[in-house]
């Protein structure tokens, strides 16, 4: 009879015993999952929104990414990245606070209004009415974002009047009236997402301005045939000086800055569940291995090796975690949506960003922890019966 087999029989007997380990492994290998499904899912997340904007290149002021500041001379520079052979697309964009009111004044809001040069394709999607390079006949054309359209009570077709607010100057601007030619959903808009997009002639009217100010950030989509990393060259050594970050640079820099809190409690997480799977594992061993004393003995006294009876209390913690680990799995994709649904309700979160991602390699990693589990949960009883003495332990079997 192979261990494999005795292991069977034997989590068969203890029914009891085998469902409350089951249990109790695939409860914690759901929290240990989800937690590697956090260590990387808030950075995968935003990457996977940089790429969908269709921009892989970005040109920010002197502030860095973390710090937004105007591009001297941006038009400049635009009109210099744009003959370079490695760039496809160039756009402009530049924001100012201001305030949006519904027509008749029945009801405004304080807004970020964007001005950006084209339709700015993959940084909205419109879900009602055109984009903004199919609204030529408008002197100020905007799209809304979805909840702001529905908390002003305004639609496509519509009129609403803008006040920009100037960094800085404590006067009113005048108002100006613009058509809301479109209802979209933001890249990086949040649920409650205040931000309203225009083009850049229209956010200078509005803003007052003697003359166009310059863009707080320039977004390039490299050729694909040169990509990002020859795009970012390239614009350095035209314009050395600039900051000029790639999708993936961008997506480092978060990942050692911003989501280093992330990956910090997903480790201390993680960890401490693998030792609670342990425990409970190698606990639940250990009690049956102490009250099967006896007929282990037998089994050796008739002669079963060692070897074999390691194999077979190995076997044992395999099957224990390997079933837990294997309920684990739908259990942890439950659990992570429903904490993905409250922490995405944190404020001012864009709303398509996302807490908990599955990638290939959590799921590696899930599999190499419960395996090393199952190995170490065995290791004490293993041992045990391995110094057991088969006569003494007969002995007290019969006599007991």
């Amino acid at each position: 009879m192979s261990a494999l087999h005795l292991a069977w029989r034997t989590v068969r007997r203890y029914r009891a015993q085998t469902i409350l380990a089951i249990a109790g492994v695939a409860v914690i290998g759901a929290l240990l999952f989800d937690m590697l499904l956090l260590s990387r899912g808030l950075l995968l997340s935003f990457a996977d929104l940089l790429e969908h904007a269709g921009y892989d290149v970005r040109i920010v002021g002197g502030g860095g990414m973390t710090l937004r500041m105007p591009i001297p001379d941006s038009a400049a520079i635009a009109d210099a990245v744009r003959r370079l052979p490695e760039t496809e697309t160039v756009v402009l964009v530049r924001i100012l606070p201001a305030r949006l009111a519904a027509p008749g004044g029945k009801s405004s809001a304080s807004v970020a209004l964007i001005g950006v040069s084209g339709a700015a394709a993959g940084a909205w999607t419109i879900v009602r009415g055109v984009d903004l390079d199919r609204a030529s006949g408008d002197a100020c054309p905007v799209i809304l974002g979805r909840s702001l359209a529905a908390r002003v009570g305004v639609g496509p077709g519509d009129h609403v009047r803008i006040n920009a607010e100037q960094v800085g100057v404590s006067s009113a601007l005048p108002a100006i009236t613009c058509r809301i030619v479109g209802v979209g959903q933001f890249a990086f808009g949040g649920a409650g997402d205040d931000t309203v997009a225009t083009t850049l002639d229209a956010l200078h009217r509005a803003s007052g301005e003697d003359r166009v100010g310059d863009a707080d950030l320039i977004l390039v989509a490299s050729r694909p045939a040169a990509g990002s990393a020859a795009a970012v060259a390239a614009i350095q050594r035209a314009r050395p000086g600039l900051a000029v970050y790639s999708n993936d640079e961008v997506v480092e820099q978060f990942n050692r800055n911003g989501f280093a809190y992330f990956r910090q409690i997903s480790l201390v997480l993680s960890s401490l569940t693998m030792v609670f799977a342990f425990l409970l594992v190698a606990t639940l061993l250990t009690v049956s291995v102490n009250q099967r004393l006896g007929e282990i003995a037998a089994l050796r006294a008739i002669g079963i090796g060692r070897s074999r009876i390691a194999a077979m209390l190995l076997w044992e913690s395999a099957l224990l975690v390997g079933v837990g680990g294997l309920l684990a799995l739908p259990l942890g994709e439950l659990l992570a949506l429903g904490l993905d649904r409250i922490l995405r309700q944190m404020p001012a979160l864009p709303e398509q960003l996302h807490f908990f991602v599955f990638e290939p390699r959590a799921l590696v990693i899930h599999i190499a922890v419960l395996v090393v589990t199952a190995v170490a949960a065995a290791a004490y009883p293993m041992w045990i019966t391995a110094r057991m003495p088969i006569a003494a332990t007969l002995r007290r079997e019969v006599v007991g």
